[in-house]
């Protein structure tokens, strides 16, 4: 933890990322293919979102989920007003070809994770996380210390490249007080005041994390320059006193509402001219892709309440709360910034 968060690896682990981050794609490809028959249902009557959850008594949520992994994948386009099947999905997904795939994937079909998804599917709940039964979801899981600190500690190590990447493209401007929102190690302040050194930060972390957020702060020799303040997001009222509000891989863990709620919250806390920065992994505007970012996705349906988001939602999101000069900023790993000032 002591190594400088300005020095940039020699090698690019983006691909390494996506290993991880993609780990659940597939599982819900079987359960569609297997399960639901959904490609040939779809051939047979092409239809729009709210019919394919008729269709298949699915949650909006994480139906959105699984229409853009397939857009993604190439096995679903949109058309008209309503999803069709590929060529690819037609010959190869659709039971009545000749080269139909289905018996090819049955025998996955009892994948721990591929009844996870069936049940999120249809209930909209968290799974366990990771498909353990001896955990509960991922935000009932961060409240025992032992856990907390494992997912703190990956979170941290994927961190130490992505918020340099970040830091590199951010332009700082006036701003001089970060408040990192639920901010776990604090890996994103810390990066982020040195890169500049004339920012201050805070984290606001609820307990157990909190205190290893303060430890891993200290370990890094930033306890001058970034505070923790205990405190929960989304019961009360953020902090002021900071001009810039920064949520790093925070609003993928959460539905709509809350997400609108969260951005609501910091333009009230935010003083004029301040400004808001969202780090996260974004889909493309018509949500068609990245592939690696819709396989993501899958990921987040799983175990949280969340998904990740078009750069065109957030948008309409941050303007609609009061937001303007939306601007997109570069990253690494397959993430990218949204930064937006409040008038």
């Amino acid at each position: 933890m002591s190594h400088p968060l300005t020095v940039a690896p020699n090698t690019d682990p983006t691909a390494l990322y996506r290993y991880r981050d993609g780990l659940y794609a597939e599982d819900l490809l079987i359960l569609a293919l297997v399960r639901m028959d959904f490609f040939t249902a779809l051939a047979a009557e092409p239809t729009d979102l709210e019919g394919l959850r008729q269709r298949h008594q699915l949650h909006e949520r994480p139906a959105d989920v699984m229409v853009t992994l397939f857009r993604a994948m190439g096995l679903i386009k949109w058309c008209n007003g309503r999803y069709e099947v590929t060529e690819t999905a037609r010959e190869h997904l659709v039971s009545t070809s000749r080269w139909f795939l289905g018996p090819y994937y049955e025998s996955l079909v009892d994948r721990p994770v591929v009844k996870d998804l069936q049940r999120v599917l249809q209930t909209d709940k968290p799974a366990n996380w990771g498909s353990q039964t001896s955990q509960p979801d991922w935000h009932k899981a961060m409240e025992k210390p032992d856990f907390a600190r494992q997912f703190t500690q990956a979170m941290d190590c994927r961190g130490v490249f992505l918020a340099r990447a970040l830091a590199e493209h951010l332009p700082i401007g006036e701003s001089r007080s970060l408040l990192d929102i639920a901010g776990g190690s604090g890996i994103y302040a810390c990066s982020l005041c040195a890169h500049f050194r004339e920012l201050r930060a805070t984290v606001l972390e609820k307990p157990p994390v909190d205190a290893i957020c303060a430890q891993a702060i200290a370990a890094r020799g930033f306890s001058d320059r970034v505070q923790v303040v205990a405190g929960d997001m989304l019961n009360a009222p953020l902090p002021r006193g900071h001009d810039l509000h920064l949520y790093s891989n925070v609003l993928h863990d959460w539905d709509v509402p809350v997400v609108r709620d969260l951005l609501a919250r910091s333009f009230e806390a935010l003083p004029s001219g301040g400004r808001l920065l969202i780090h996260d992994a974004f889909l493309n505007r018509d949500k068609s892709g990245p592939l690696h970012v819709a396989e993501y996705s899958v990921m987040l349906m799983h175990a949280t309440q969340g998904r990740c988001y078009g750069v065109g939602e957030m948008e309409t999101w941050l303007r609609a709360t009061g937001f303007i000069d939306c601007l997109e900023l570069p990253g690494g790993a397959a993430r990218s910034g949204l930064i937006a000032r409040k008038p």
